[in-house]
């Protein structure tokens, strides 16, 4: 008995130090983001480190990259894209269209005006129709546009707008997030002119790698056009009027800008003094979609973080494409496989069935004409009898 519980012992050392290896293998697997991208060929700074990172398969939601993906982080303007899915979900509805126009107010001109936080020229009394808006929301990441469609969602209640991005985090999963307000720049800096007044003016919005992940997801999943606003690097708004503006997308991963990169087609960025530089990117290849965010990059005192984000983000887009195809591959391979198998059990099915059904007709022969058969036999065996006998007589 002691040398069968010493030998279990054994045993179970051995899967457990097998075990621990193996988990050791994988950890050595998993690169480090730095190396990743300097593998890619770019030059990095420890001191830009990403705090946080996600590559996100578009097609099937299979997290193929993550680097503290469920770190609480501020999004700072990256908050703008729940404002406008919460918008592509009203006009999925049919009520609001493209060119439904909204008016801007007085206090839409004076955020407009405020320098301390990202805007662009809004004049009262102009109607800007929504495809603008939502233009002006992303590439320059207007937060007076961003208010105009929050307010016009809500009929001006900015805490139930609020409130309808919580309800909505939560139905999409996102556990890790909380918003205070609507397009990433905290209320208080609006000068009074937008007052979430249940929710603390002073708070930055949390979310997290993974819960921006989801979103993105299911804004590509439902609303996939949104690319069409976002995929361009120079973009002008409300041509052929007084107030015709182009802008500079700050997404330099795009065709033209100063890191493109093959496929990219959107989709926002985002920096503040807590943030840091972040930034979500979509991009296409052949049959592949991938979303990428890259959070926490590089320090608000150097501004030249809005370019330091994009080797990170160019790294991991090419890493993903690589894994995305080599896990497609390995399904497909599985699949044949899988009907290789099928195909050698049916056939060996087909043949046993003949078999089967060769034996079951000689049974049945048998079976209806066995009185004959028995008579058959008898007088074979009768004739060598005689013949034996007759043989056995000559001998003699």
């Amino acid at each position: 008995m002691k040398k069968f519980f010493l030998g279990l012992l054994c045993f179970l050392t051995i899967c457990l130090t097998s075990y621990v290896k193996a988990e050791e293998n994988i950890a050595a697997e998993q690169k480090d983001i730095m190396q990743i991208t300097r593998e890619a060929g770019y030059e990095v700074d420890d001191i830009n480190r990403p705090k946080a990172s996600i590559v996100v398969d578009g097609t099937t939601g299979t997290i193929l990259w993550g680097d503290n993906i469920d770190t609480p982080r501020d999004p700072a303007s990256m908050s703008k894209m729940f404002t406008l899915y919460l918008l592509f979900e009203e006009m999925a509805k049919g009520a609001i269209t493209l060119d439904t126009t909204i008016t801007a107010t007085e206090t839409d001109e004076a955020i407009s005006n405020i320098y301390e936080i990202s805007n662009n020229k809004i004049v009262a009394g102009v109607a800007y129709p929504i495809r603008e808006l939502i233009t002006m929301t992303i590439v320059p990441s207007s937060n007076a546009t961003t208010v105009m469609i929050a307010n016009y969602l809500s009929n001006n209640d900015a805490s139930a707008f609020v409130d309808k991005i919580n309800e909505t985090a939560k139905q999409l999963g996102m556990t890790n997030t909380y918003f205070s307000n609507a397009s990433g720049a905290v209320a208080s800096a609006f000068q009074g002119y937008y007052m979430p007044d249940r929710y603390e003016l002073t708070a930055t919005n949390i979310t997290t790698a993974r819960d921006l992940g989801i979103l993105i997801y299911n804004f590509m999943q439902k609303y996939p056009e949104i690319v069409n606003f976002a995929n361009q690097t120079d973009v002008s708004v409300m041509v052929g009027t007084p107030y015709e503006e182009t802008f500079h997308s700050y997404n330099h991963s795009l065709p033209g800008g100063v890191y493109a990169l093959e496929g990219v087609d959107g989709l926002k960025t985002g920096s503040s003094p807590s943030a840091g530089f972040n930034s979500i990117v979509t991009a296409k290849r052949d049959d592949t979609r991938l979303i990428t965010v890259v959070m926490g990059v590089g320090d608000w005192s150097d501004q030249n973080g809005e370019y330091y984000r994009h080797p990170f983000v160019n790294a991991l887009l090419e890493k993903g494409f690589a894994d995305a195809k080599e896990l497609r591959n390995a399904e497909k391979q599985e699949q044949l496989e899988t009907v290789a198998s099928s195909s050698s059990k049916e056939e060996a099915t087909i043949e046993e069935t003949r078999k089967e059904t060769f034996l079951d007709k000689v049974d049945a022969l048998i079976d209806q004409h066995h009185y004959i058969l028995i008579g058959v036999v008898g007088f074979l065996v009768a004739l060598l009898f005689i013949l034996l006998l007759i043989s056995f007589k000559q001998s003699r």
